[in-house]
């Protein structure tokens, strides 16, 4: 019994020990439940990083053809079975008892370990695709990248801002050679493989053009990126589908095209199309604005050069640290300069001045980048050959057109119109057609020279100029060509001397406009072949030596304007192949020799010189398209007979001439009338004064009605600003005009002004009751200075709106107490009028009284009103009516201006805020409180102007208002406008 009773205590004891041993067990693992649930997030997370990076890298071997490795998918499908029963048992954990959190957290060390044991085989995978060939979703392209310029930074980040965008799946970056476009789509490059991880892209694909483009070798490129192989004697066609299949099983590609010279074809390549249905884009970079258009970019970006401080920066980085010195740094500055902000002229000059300490080094490179020498041979192979890529491209015509321009000085903004009658004179242009045609055809190669960024913008509108190196460039082949190109490029350099020694037989043009030259050589020079001759702008030239003019005889083009030159001398007559005499501003030139034998002669320009008669022998030149008699103060007679022989006059311009056109009858005998004009048949332009209204008559408004222009100027001294609507302007003067009848002008014209005429109400009269239609032509009409009530005194009502399309309506001292006086009598109604201007109207009480037939203005802009001391308001409605529509009052109104306005108290008699204002001033209106600006509209004000005591007492709805524009208020003294309009 003592050894059953041993045993059995031994038995019972080792059941104790094991119940103690399982009980601690299980109390352990329900302690370390809740850290074994973290440690399991944690390890999910490092296996799904993993998971991600294996699925990249089996997309981009996907997309390049690569076969999938078993274990590679044997692997996610572990992956994604382990993450499924992780899931699964967190989510139990949230309602299992605590009996049974010991089980969970035995499995979860279970799952954890393989969780572990996966994410160790997913890197040690990856190691093995990389050791394969994995290529990267983006390469780093090599090359120097962009200093921090703010310039290109906005651009940058514009160009990376539409990459994101939906809207837009290609985009141009175009700028002339050497701006810097590789440089900026290379940085968007860099910067999307620095941020490989995030940017949106499944593959950024680069591949460069340049000028001589060919399909297989563009091909090539994008196959090596997608590790295709090239198969022997595949053809473009079947790489091109090869290519396409590959890309199409992309989700999303950028493609980046550097270099484009011509347009491509992309089905040619075998790129898919991207549009809305996709993520990818296409970016690509020429020196053509028409390039990036040939692919139909939805945004084109222009690469433009550096500001000068910029530009400065950038030189120091690459001249180094001499330019630091205080003896060379002011001419570094210079050279700098000189360079115009072309980042490429910038560094490579640069280079070439790097570490140069003597000044006198820096004083000769500055010589001779200024007479655009290339004074080093990289200057020559680094810009001028780049740039000779793109002039080679262009057309023969476009490049005589082109180095035409490097005629005029640096920095010179060329009147396009000017610029493409010296074109037409040389012959660039075919001759034979009609002027308005060669000047748009001329105008068209303007534009194709600056989408090739070989021109640009002028600082005037309606002109253009060269940058300063593409110039540089066009004198560097004009002087080094001995074909008809050859040219002689001296212009506004400060030149005194007449440089005799550089007139060469085989030069064709010569350029020393803008100097100081005091003489010419009376001497006969050997250049026979001299074409265009420009002499303007040389103030002090007082003549011009018979001998030295009879040194060009295939002379087209010869400019003496801006010269203080007297007369010309008789040998003009031996210039038998001249197209262009112009004598712009010569305000000292009384004579001008007989001009018979001058057949060939298209353009004459005699503006603003003393001629008091036209020249002999005007009516012998049946090539004359052009006559420019405008500014003639001194010109008193045209005989009768002599402008009706000019059989191709296409433009007569006599704009502020001292000389008026008569009507047969009323003039004096032997005078020049309008019937002489009448007799142009191809006259399309034309601008005079004129003694009187003509009167209606069917040969008069057959020519009227064929003219594509035309100012006349009606009265003893007509004459008035420009509005926008000019085309077709009548000006009348000065006159009374209570007979006159002129609704068969203004059926062809686009702006009437009325200046200091008596008699309008009966005109006004006239014009109601004779017309039977509305004058749909009329856009702008201005009436000055009529002290009468504009009340027809008949009292007759237009039925109709006469001016149906009026824009502009200018009233200033005018006898008004509100324009619904002009408004009735001439039925308008004022629903195209965008631009009102009210000034110096001593009656005025109110701009205009609404109700019945103008409810609201729905077009109208801009409202400019000054020095209408008695006005109360702007708009208000007229007794018992009110506004039948719904629409507000001056939905479109964006600028209003009023000045010296002292009983002005409100705008308008309804309130309301005028949703579309941006721009307000308001000077010496004291007692106007209100503004229609609410919060509603206030964010939309760029900006109030005023005086700070009027700002101050305003009152406004809220506050918000007030502080929404308070940063935009910007003070102005009162004192200033005082003077009259």
């Amino acid at each position: 019994m003592d050894c059953l009773g041993q045993a059995l205590g031994t038995f019972l004891a080792e059941i104790g020990r094991g119940m103690c041993r399982s009980t601690y067990s299980r109390a352990i693992y329900a302690i370390r439940f809740k850290s074994n649930i973290n440690a399991l997030k944690d390890a999910l997370n490092g296996l799904i990083e993993v998971q991600n990076k294996v699925n990249k890298d089996l997309k981009i071997l996907e997309i390049k053809g690569k076969s999938l490795h078993v274990q590679l998918r044997r692997w996610l499908r572990d992956v994604e079975e382990i993450v499924s029963e992780a899931n699964s048992m967190q989510e139990r954990r949230v309602s299992c008892a605590p009996s049974l959190k010991c089980r969970l957290s035995e499995k979860l060390v279970v799952i954890l370990e393989k969780v572990k044991r996966l994410e160790k085989q997913g890197v040690e995978l990856l190691d093995i695709v990389s050791v394969e060939g994995k290529s990267e979703l983006v390469e780093k392209i090599l090359g120097p990248s962009i200093p921090d310029q703010t310039t290109v930074s906005v651009m940058l980040a514009k160009v990376l801002s539409c990459l994101k965008s939906d809207n837009v799946q290609k985009i141009g970056v175009w700028g002339m050679g050497g701006v810097g476009k590789t440089t900026l789509v290379r940085e968007l490059n860099n910067k999307l493989w620095k941020e490989a991880t995030t940017q949106p892209f499944g593959m950024v694909i680069w591949a460069t053009v340049s000028k001589e483009f060919e399909v297989g070798r563009v091909q090539k490129q994008i196959a090596d990126r997608l590790e295709m192989e090239i198969k022997l004697g595949e053809d473009e066609e079947k790489l091109a589908r090869r290519i396409h299949g590959r890309l199409e099983k992309v989700s999303s590609f950028l493609l980046i095209l550097d270099d484009v010279w011509k347009p491509i074809d992309l089905d040619q390549l075998g790129i898919p199309q991207t549009d809305g249905h996709n993520c990818s884009k296409i970016v690509l970079t020429s020196r053509f604005l028409e390039v990036c258009q040939s692919i139909k970019t939805d945004i084109d970006f222009r690469v433009d050069c550096l500001c000068e401080e910029e530009a400065w920066e950038l030189f120091c980085q690459n001249a180094g640290e001499v330019t630091r010195s205080d003896r060379v740094r002011p001419i570094a500055k210079k050279v700098s300069r000189e360079c115009g902000g072309l980042p490429l002229a910038i560094i490579t000059v640069g280079m070439a001045m790097r570490g140069k300490k003597m000044v006198k080094l820096w004083k000769h490179a500055l010589k001779e980048l200024r007479s655009s020498v290339p004074y080093v041979k990289s200057i020559e192979e680094k810009i001028y050959q780049p740039l000779k890529l793109s002039y080679d491209l262009l057309e023969p015509k476009m490049k005589s057109c082109l180095l035409f321009c490097a005629l005029f000085p640096e920095d010179y903004s060329i009147a396009i119109a000017e610029l493409v009658r010296y074109w037409i004179a040389e012959g660039f242009i075919d001759e034979t057609q009609n002027h308005g045609y060669l000047m748009n055809q001329g105008i068209t190669l303007v534009e194709n020279l600056k989408d090739s960024c070989l021109l640009e913008e002028g600082a005037r509108d309606d002109t253009v100029k060269m940058h300063d190196v593409v110039r540089d460039f066009a004198i560097w082949v004009m002087s080094s060509s001995q074909d008809d190109s050859h040219s002689l490029v001296m212009s506004g350099i400060g030149l005194y001397e007449f440089p005799l020694e550089k007139f060469l037989p085989s030069i064709r043009r010569v350029s020393l406009m803008n100097n100081k030259l005091k003489k010419l050589p009376d001497q006969v020079v050997e250049c026979v072949e001299l074409s265009a001759l420009l002499l303007q702008g040389n103030f002090h030239l007082e003549a011009l030596p018979a001998r030295f003019l009879l040194s060009f005889p295939a002379l087209r083009i010869l400019n003496l304007s801006g010269t203080r030159i007297i007369s010309l001398p008789l040998s003009l007559r031996e210039l038998h192949e001249l197209r262009s005499l112009i004598l712009r501003d010569c305000y000292y030139l009384e004579e001008v020799p007989s001009l018979e034998g001058l057949t060939k002669i298209q353009v004459l320009d005699l503006c603003a010189t003393r001629i008091r008669e036209l020249p002999i022998g005007l009516e012998t030149l049946n090539s004359l398209r052009l006559l420019d008699l405008s500014r003639t103060h001194h010109l008193e007679s045209i005989p009768a007979g002599i402008i009706q022989h000019l059989s191709s006059l296409e433009v007569l311009d006599m704009t502020l001439s001292h000389f008026h056109w008569g009507v047969q009858g009323q003039t004096q005998e032997g005078q020049a009338t309008l019937e002489d004009i009448a007799c142009l048949r191809r006259l399309s332009v034309l601008s005079i004064r004129v003694v009187c209204v003509p009167p209606l008559s069917p040969e008069y408004n057959s020519w009227i009605e064929k003219l594509k222009k035309f100012q006349l100027f009606i009265g003893p001294t007509a004459n008035s600003l420009p509005s926008r609507h000019d085309k077709r302007r009548v000006t009348i003067s000065s006159l009374n005009v209570s007979e006159a009848f002129i609704g068969w002008l203004l059926v062809n014209t686009t702006s009437l002004v009325m200046n200091h005429c008596w008699g309008l109400n009966e005109m006004l009269e006239n014009l109601v009751i004779d017309s039977t239609s509305s004058f749909n032509v009329l856009r702008s009409l201005t009436v000055d200075s009529f002290g009468g009530s504009i009340r027809p005194a008949g009292g007759c009502v237009a039925h109709l709106d006469l001016l149906p399309n009026l824009e502009e309506l200018h009233l200033r001292r005018v006898n008004l107490e509100t324009i619904s006086e002009l408004v009735g009598h001439l039925g308008l109604r004022f629903q195209t009028l965008k631009h009102l201007e009210v000034s110096r109207c001593s009656r005025l009480k109110c701009l205009l009284s609404l109700g019945n037939l103008i409810c609201f203005l729905p077009n109208l802009q801009e409202i400019h009103v000054s020095f209408c001391e008695k006005l109360q308001e702007l708009f208000d409605y007229s007794p018992g009516e009110f506004s039948a529509s719904t629409e507000p009052l001056v939905p479109a109104l964006r600028i209003i201006k009023l000045t010296n306005l002292p009983r002005l108290n409100r705008l308008c008699s309804q309130k309301g805020s005028w949703g579309s204002l941006e721009h307000v001033e308001v000077i010496r209106c004291n007692l106007l409180k209100n503004l229609p600006i609410s919060s509603s509209n206030a964010h939309k004000v760029k900006e109030v102007r005023g005086e700070r005591h009027w700002w101050n007492n305003l009152s406004w709805d809220d506050n918000t208002t007030r502080e929404t524009l308070q940063p935009r208020f910007v003070p102005a003294d009162g004192n200033i406008l005082t003077g009259s309009l």
